[in-house]
């Protein structure tokens, strides 16, 4: 079984999926950055000269790739849950963990995150705290349907993250996870 991370941008998916790939002995994977290699383009170029339906079209063959394996860390990308098809497929393949942080939270890493250009295009054309709030807000209802449970990140160490997550997903009795 796999171990799929949700959640908005800068939640902590990837930092997060490092350390639980690290901890448990097994390979990480970013959904994104896997499109980025497979491509040969940024996020934000596959956006500009694609478009959203494009992207999520990539989006959505990486996943199936990516449910193929087993016994992975797979950190996904803000928007996967957004198709159902997608929530399902994670949810036959292993665990969904969504990360939570606050709007402020996640605007401080925004800002401090030197990916923020080319792998988080804009989802709106409205000021980025705006961006975010209006886009958690249509998000959260989705994050929540697919995820198994929840973890907020804010101000919250990675490691003692990681390790409650591997906690929870034990105490959840799954087969296959460990």
């Amino acid at each position: 079984m796999n171990i799929f991370l949700i959640g908005y941008r800068c939640v902590g998916k990837t930092t997060v999926g490092k350390s639980i790939a690290r901890m448990m002995g097994r390979s990480f994977v970013d959904s994104d950055m896997l499109i980025v290699q497979e491509s040969g383009q940024s996020i934000q170029k596959i956006v500009d000269t694609e478009g959203w339906n494009v992207f999520r079209s990539m989006e959505r063959s990486t996943l199936k790739k990516i449910c193929k394996k087993d016994r992975q860390v797979v950190a996904t990308g803000g928007g996967m849950v957004l198709n159902t098809d997608n929530a399902e497929e994670m949810k036959k393949s292993g665990t969904i963990i969504w990360l939570r942080a606050t709007t402020l939270t996640i605007l401080e890493r925004i800002l401090q995150d030197e990916n923020t250009g080319n792998l988080r295009p804009a989802l709106t054309d409205k000021g980025l705290k705006e961006e975010i709030e209006e886009t958690l807000l249509e998000r959260n209802p989705y994050y929540e349907n697919a995820s198994d449970f929840f973890m907020n990140t804010n101000g919250i160490r990675v490691a003692e993250i990681s390790k409650t997550i591997i906690r929870k997903i034990k105490d959840t009795g799954r087969k296959n996870v460990f």
